[in-house]
C-alpha cells in the first residue's frame, strides 16, 4: 500500500465535500484478495468493475473553494478471478490517474492549493472578479512555469480524468471535459497514457493506427481535443462517438472512431474527427448527450462556461434561467444537417439512453426514422452546480416568455423529436417519475434501442442540492420501467414540461409490494472498507437479489452500476461500475 501527500487541514473550517463520506483517499493499493460474503456469479470471472471519482490529493487546506466535480482522478476496482476451485476470488485495486496535473502536484510538495481553481470559485456569485482573474492567472502561472527548463514535471493537458470510463476496441478509457482520454491498464489500473483518437502515448508499435487526431493542430488544438465525459460506444459497430467543447466558435466539434477490432472489411473503416456542428452560439457547460442506433442529439443548455463572462460581470460558469434549452438531432455522420428543438430552460448533466422510433417506406422498402427519443435526468435550475461547492445558489426569477418557476427537481424525463414534420416541435417532455433521479445506467447490450429498465440513484429526502454545509446523501438505488410509463404518460395526455406520470414519493415507492410496479427501489447500505489497512471485505448481493433488481444474464462487458454500490466507501461524482 501507498500512501500519497496526506496532510492535515490547517483551518478549523470542514468543507462538507472533503470530510466525512467524502474525505479524499490517499493511500493506493495494487491488487490484493478480499475476504467476501454471499454468492459471486461465475459470470463475473474475468471481468472486473471499476469507478472513477475525483480525489484531491492536493489537500492541506479543507477549508478552502471545493466542490464535488473537482479533485485528481482515482481509480477503484473489483477484478474477479476464478480459482482453481473453480469460485471466484474477488481482488481490490485503486490507482490515482496519472495525469500530467496529478504529477506535477505531487512533485510540488509546497502547494496548499489544487493547481486548477475550484468550480466553486467560479460559480460563486460572492466570488469577486478580482478573485477569479488571480485564481486563473495562478493556473496560467503554474502551468507556465512547469513547462521551464529543470521543472519535475511539465503539464501538457489540464485534464484530471476524474469522471467516468469506458472500453473501446481493446482499451479502457478514463474521461474529463478538459482533456482528451486517458488509456488504463487492466486489471491493475496503471496509466497508460493519453489517447489521441489514433493512439495512446506508450501504447506498443503494433497497436499504432492512422487518422486525423483530436483536435488537429493549429494554435487552439490543444482546445478542441477537450471531450465529452460520456462518450458513446455502439453495441453493434462499436464505434465510438463524441464531441468537443471549446470557448472559441464554432464551439462544438464532433468524432466517429471506428472499432478496428469488429472491422470485417477489408477497407479501411470511415472516421469523422473534428467535425464541426452548427448552430451553437456561446460557450456551455455540456457534459452529456444522446446518442441513437442512428442519430445524435447535442444540447444546448443555458448554462454557460465561458471566461469571457468575466467581462458581462458574472461568474464563469452561469446559468440562465430566462434562457431556452435546445436539443440539435442530426444524422450520425452528418452534423452539418442538425435541426434545433427548443423548450423551457433546464440542466441535464446526464442522459439515460437514445433510441430511434422507425417506419417502412413502401417506396423504398427500407426503414426510415420518424423521431428520436431521449430520455434524461432533468434539473429544473442549475441549483446542484452551487451547492455541489456549498455554495447559496441565487433566487430564481420567473420568466415571463415561457412559463413561471418550476419547483426543484431532478427528474427522470421523456423527450420525442418528431423528424417527419416541418417544424422542430418537441412532441411530447414529461417526467416519468416524481421521485429525484440521477447517475443512470444502462445494459451496454441494449443502449440505443428501446430499453424496457433504466437503473439509478436516488435520495429520500429533498433532490440532488443538499443545504449548505451538508454533503449530498445517495440512500436509495431504482429501477423504473420507462416503456410502461412512457407508454401510461402518451395515454393520459401528460402536460408538456411540467407533467409527471407516476407522482409517488421515494417512502411510497419502497413500500410497495406490487410485484408490477413499474418503480423499484431499495435502500442501499454502504459497507465501510477501511482506509489504512491491506485488506479489504467485499460484500456481494446474493444471486436472487441481483434478479429481482438487476439482469438475471450477466456478462463480462454488462454496466451493472448499481450492483456493487456496497463496495463503495463514497458515493462520489461520476461513480461507476464499468465490467470489462
Amino acid at each position: 500500500m501507498t500512501c500519497v501527500n496526506e496532510k492535515k487541514s490547517g483551518s478549523g473550517k470542514q468543507h462538507p465535500y472533503l470530510h466525512g463520506n467524502f474525505a479524499p483517499i490517499h493511500c493506493t493499493q495494487p491488487l490484493v484478495a478480499c475476504a467476501y460474503t454471499g454468492i459471486i456469479p461465475k459470470e463475473l470471472a474475468g471481468g472486473e468493475y471499476v469507478r472513477n471519482g475525483g480525489n484531491p490529493v492536493t489537500n492541506e487546506d479543507l477549508g478552502r473553494d471545493a466542490h464535488w466535480f473537482d479533485g485528481d482522478g482515482m481509480l477503484s476496482g473489483v477484478a474477479f478471478k476464478r480459482v482453481k476451485d473453480g469460485t471466484v476470488q474477488p481482488h481490490f485495486v485503486n490507482q490515482y490517474i496519472l495525469t500530467d496535473m496529478y504529477l506535477s502536484s505531487i512533485s510540488t510538495p509546497s502547494l496548499r492549493l489544487p493547481i486548477l481553481p475550484s468550480i466553486a470559485t467560479l460559480v460563486n456569485p460572492a466570488s469577486t472578479l478580482l478573485t477569479i482573474i488571480l485564481r486563473i492567472l495562478r493556473t496560467i502561472f503554474l502551468v507556465i512555469l512547469s513547462n521551464l527548463s529543470g521543472s519535475a514535471r511539465a503539464i501538457k493537458k489540464i485534464s484530471v480524468a476524474n469522471t467516468s470510463l469506458l472500453y473501446h476496441d481493446g482499451r479502457a478509457l478514463a474521461t474529463c471535459e478538459s482533456g482528451p482520454p486517458i488509456r488504463i491498464s487492466l486489471p491493475g489500473l496503471e496509466t497508460v497514457g493519453w489517447y489521441d483518437g489514433v493512439q495512446a502515448e506508450g501504447e506498443p508499435v503494433a497497436e499504432v493506427q492512422s487518422g486525423e487526431v483530436f483536435g488537429g493542430t493549429g494554435l487552439i488544438g490543444f482546445m478542441k481535443e477537450w471531450t465529452t465525459a460520456h462518450p458513446r460506444i455502439d453495441p453493434i459497430t462499436n464505434e465510438l462517438i463524441l464531441f468537443h467543447s471549446t470557448f472559441i466558435p464554432p464551439f462544438v466539434h464532433y468524432s466517429i472512431i471506428p472499432s478496428t477490432q469488429h472491422n470485417l472489411s477489408l477497407n479501411e473503416p470511415p472516421r469523422l474527427v473534428n467535425a464541426t456542428v452548427p448552430g451553437v452560439t456561446s460557450a456551455k457547460m455540456m457534459h452529456d448527450f444522446g446518442v441513437s442506433l442512428s442519430h445524435t442529439i447535442i444540447m444546448d443548455l443555458p448554462l454557460s462556461l465561458d471566461p469571457l463572462n468575466l467581462a458581462r460581470n458574472e461568474p464563469v460558469v452561469s446559468y440562465d434561467p430566462a434562457g431556452r434549452s435546445r436539443f440539435g438531432i442530426f444524422p450520425r455522420w452528418k452534423p452539418e444537417d442538425t435541426r434545433w428543438f427548443e423548450t423551457n430552460a433546464c440542466c441535464i448533466f446526464h442522459t439515460s439512453n437514445t433510441w430511434d422510433e422507425t417506419t417502412l417506406n413502401t417506396l423504398t422498402k427500407e426503414k426510415e426514422t420518424i423521431s428520436v427519443n431521449l430520455l434524461a435526468c432533468r434539473l429544473t435550475s442549475a441549483s446542484l452546480v452551487f451547492s455541489a461547492g456549498d455554495v447559496a445558489a441565487p433566487t430564481p426569477k420567473a420568466n415571463p416568455i415561457t412559463a413561471p418557476i418550476e419547483e426543484e427537481q431532478c427528474r427522470l424525463y421523456y423527450y420525442r423529436f418528431p423528424l417527419t414534420q416541418a417544424e422542430n416541435i418537441i412532441s411530447h417532455q414529461f417526467a416519468l417519475s416524481s421521485i429525484p433521479f440521477e447517475f443512470p445506467s444502462l445494459r451496454d447490450s441494449v443502449a440505443m434501442t428501446e430499453a424496457q429498465y433504466i437503473y439509478g440513484c436516488s435520495v429520500s429526502d429533498s433532490t440532488f442540492g443538499a443545504a449548505l454545509g451538508r454533503a449530498v446523501k445517495i440512500d436509495s438505488l431504482v429501477k423504473i420501467d420507462v416503456l410502461a410509463l412512457i407508454a401510461r404518460g402518451k395515454e393520459t395526455n401528460q402536460i408538456p414540461i411540467t407533467g409527471c406520470v407516476d407522482t409517488r414519493s421515494v417512502t411510497e415507492v419502497l413500500a410497495s409490494n406490487d410485484p408490477n410496479d413499474p418503480l423499484k427501489s431499495s435502500n442501499s447500505q454502504p459497507v465501510s472498507m477501511p482506509r489504512s489497512q491491506g485488506s479489504c471485505h467485499v460484500k456481494m448481493a446474493r444471486r436472487k437479489m441481483m434478479a429481482g433488481y438487476f439482469p438475471t444474464s450477466l456478462t463480462k462487458h454488462s454496466l451493472i452500476s448499481t450492483v456493487l454500490q456496497v463496495l463503495k466507501q463514497k458515493v462520489n461524482y461520476g461513480s461507476s461500475m464499468q465490467g470489462i
